[in-house]
């Protein structure tokens, strides 16, 4: 019978190694352990038992030979956003030996012990030549220590400058070479082995020193790292100076190595350096995705780096150019609608400026939404058949018990369309329709969306749709996405593993449709910025929070939305901090540099299939259909064009409002 040890070493890959480009090594394949009835076998039986007491713990291949490997997170192109410390604050990437670059495992090979393929696990010829030398210059001048031994001493944390230490790594070495293949072995030595500093293992190096996978490492960019395990300390590599120690190393590498080709001594000029100082990449991001992903290791998310990188520089500018006003941080959050994948999320404006607690989330931080929950108070007031887009609304004084709601300009505009109440953001006829609401009321729709708020409905009366409870950003994207969906609601997705949910309809496709029309007719504000295309429709809206505290903007366009808060995590209040003038230029900004940059067909915005609309004629004053006042009846639900029931009360009205009578202007709409 055969003894053989469990570990996550063995789950790697145990068939032969290509030969690497210009190596002479092959390596061996597993080797049978030796039976019991050997003459050894008692010796091997007691070896063995005492080596799977170091070993026996061990399940996982992340957890190689003792050793815990960190998270690493991945955007959805593979790359790499961070590596965790490991609990002993250590960098590593565990790596397959399959994805590793040959040039490296050759240069490895060459370097550290060239008869690795052939040695049962100790060289005796080195360690005799190493022991000479010991006894002559009373000090170690050449290194005696395989491959395998090298692994023995750092899986077991062995001090091999004494006798009994160089002895117990003989004895470990050996039995490691009983159990795994030659493959197992290098591949956990490189994935183990010194890069300097707190860096270990080839991937880990491979990505922090020249920001690419062990696998897309150039040959010279592999020679470097090779050098480095055997002086970690001073041979880590550095920006901001020459690594003169490595460059010393490498030279004595192609000397040791006899290559005279053109092209390996042109190699010979390469002068290795750290690409540059690793921080943290979308850290906020990150950080949410470590809270909920307990248990991976390797862990690719829905984030777009590039668009990342280029939504940041942008937050970067606007904050510079605008400090004169007092801006100074900024939170922006970008979501795909088609699978709610979160491709950017910037939570502050500079992680690691601590005068703006850059560490705080903006995107998750409860906040003032101002007048960014006025669109589905519309929507619902469309659902339950209280107004279509051209209804006449009053947007003049009006009292709601002890509530008395004022314009954000403190003016009234009188009679005024729906649809351009809502463009313009007028608070009265907003609250006057929240006040007719009805299952739903716009409480009981955000609790239905999963908006949840700490008080009772009561405690916030009118003033919701005005900003009075505190919403996320990341909440308020979500229900903005549900009006590009048709009325439906999806979670946010952060990695490629989290599923797709079922939908949950919030609102009908009709209601969803007719909401971001009117929000189409937003005027743009007025800013210079010279890219991007300003004739792409953008469904957008506004908030402004009482006190000036926050400024809000949140827009759908393509098949993106796109939030974005200014304000200050401590809440103090700046004059500056209103929607159209803080946030909207920054919106538009960024909308202007992703089409730019991602170009996208543009799609017109249409009715959804099957959709109870048609168009018909209203009355340009009174909004009022000219055709009829008939309900309009669907499986999605009732919308009347208008409460009013005769064409007598279509004239009055008209001459109620202005001096003239009725003409009924060409004037036409979608209406349910």
């Amino acid at each position: 019978m055969s003894t053989r040890v469990s570990s996550p070493i063995a789950k790697s890959s145990g068939s032969s190694l290509k030969e690497a480009r210009g190596s002479r090594y092959v390596i061996a394949r597993d080797r049978g352990a030796p039976s019991v009835a050997d003459p050894r076998g008692v010796l091997v039986t007691e070896l063995s038992a005492w080596f799977r007491c170091s070993l026996a713990s061990c399940q996982s291949r992340r957890c190689s030979m003792g050793f815990r490997f960190p998270n690493r997170v991945r955007d959805r192109n593979g790359k790499l956003l961070r590596v965790t410390l490991s609990a002993d604050q250590k960098f590593r990437i565990w790596t397959p030996l399959e994805r590793i670059s040959p040039d490296l495992i050759d240069a490895t090979l060459r370097y550290e012990d060239k008869y690795y393929a052939r040695h049962p696990g100790v060289n005796p010829i080195a360690l005799a030549r190493g022991a000479a030398d010991l006894l002559r210059f009373h000090r170690a001048t050449t290194g005696g220590s395989t491959i395998t031994m090298q692994l023995a001493r750092l899986r077991f944390h062995l001090h091999t400058r004494t006798i009994s230490g160089k002895l117990e790594q003989i004895m470990r070495a050996l039995e490691l070479e009983r159990h795994y293949s030659k493959n197992q072995i290098l591949e956990a030595y490189l994935n183990l082995a010194p890069y300097g500093r707190n860096i270990e293992g080839i991937g880990a190096a491979s990505e922090i020193y020249f920001d690419k996978p062990a696998t897309k490492l150039s040959r010279p960019e592999a020679i470097a790292l090779s050098v480095i395990p055997q002086s970690p300390s001073r041979r880590a590599l550095h920006t901001d100076r020459d690594n003169h120690s490595v460059n010393l190393a490498q030279t004595s590498w192609y000397d040791r190595a006899g290559v005279d080709t053109d092209a390996e001594f042109s190699m010979r000029e390469f002068r290795p350096r750290m690409q540059t100082e690793r921080k943290f990449i979308a850290p906020h991001f990150v950080q949410e995705v470590l809270e909920t992903s307990h248990g991976r290791d390797e862990i690719v998310t829905t984030l777009d780096l590039e668009k990342q990188q280029a939504i940041e520089r942008r937050v970067t500018d606007y904050v510079a150019n605008n400090r004169n006003r007092g801006i100074e941080n900024a939170a922006v959050f970008l979501v795909d609608t088609r699978t709610m994948d979160v491709l950017a999320q910037i939570g502050s404006a500079d992680f690691y400026k601590a005068d703006i607690n850059g560490q705080v989330d903006g995107t998750r931080s409860p906040r003032s939404p101002g007048s960014t929950l006025k669109p589905f108070v519309y929507a619902l007031a469309l659902e339950q058949g209280l107004i279509h887009p051209l209804s006449i609304l009053a947007d003049a004084p009006r009292s709601f018990g002890e509530y008395n709601p004022e314009n954000f300009d403190r003016e009234f505009l009188g009679p005024i369309r729906a649809g351009d109440a809502l463009a313009r953001s007028r608070n009265v006829p907003a609250v006057e329709l929240a006040s007719h609401l009805a299952h739903p009321t716009l409480y009981q729709f955000l609790s239905t969306a999963d908006v949840r708020l700490p008080k009772a409905e009561s405690f916030y009366g009118l003033a919701l749709p005005l900003g009075g409870a505190e919403v996320s950003l990341q909440d308020l994207v979500r229900l903005y996405a549900a009006l590009a969906n048709n009325g439906e609601l999806r979670p946010l997705r952060f990695t490629a593993r989290d599923r797709i949910a079922k939908p949950k309809r919030i609102l009908s496709p009709e209601a969803a449709f007719l909401t971001l029309e009117m929000l189409g007719n937003v005027p743009r504000p007025e800013m210079n910025c010279a890219d991007g295309d300003h004739s792409a429709r953008v469904y957008w809206k506004t908030g402004t929070s009482h006190g000036f505290r926050d400024a809000w903007s949140i827009a759908v366009f393509d098949h993106y939305v796109l939030g974005v808060w200014v304000g200050n995590f401590d809440g103090r209040a700046n004059p500056a901090f209103v929607g159209r003038t803080a946030a909207a230029p920054l919106l538009f900004q960024i909308i202007d540099s992703l089409r730019a940059a991602w170009p996208e067909p543009t799609v017109p915005h249409q009715p959804p299939p099957g959709a109870n609309l048609k168009r018909v004629e209203f009355c340009a004053l009174s909004g009022i259909s000219r055709t009829g006042f008939a309900r309009s009846t669907s499986k999605a639900g009732s919308f009347p064009a208008c409460r009013l029931s005769k064409p007598a009360m279509c004239i009055a009205k008209c001459l109620s409002m202005w001096p003239r009578a009725c003409a009924f202007p060409s004037t036409t709409a979608h209406a349910s």
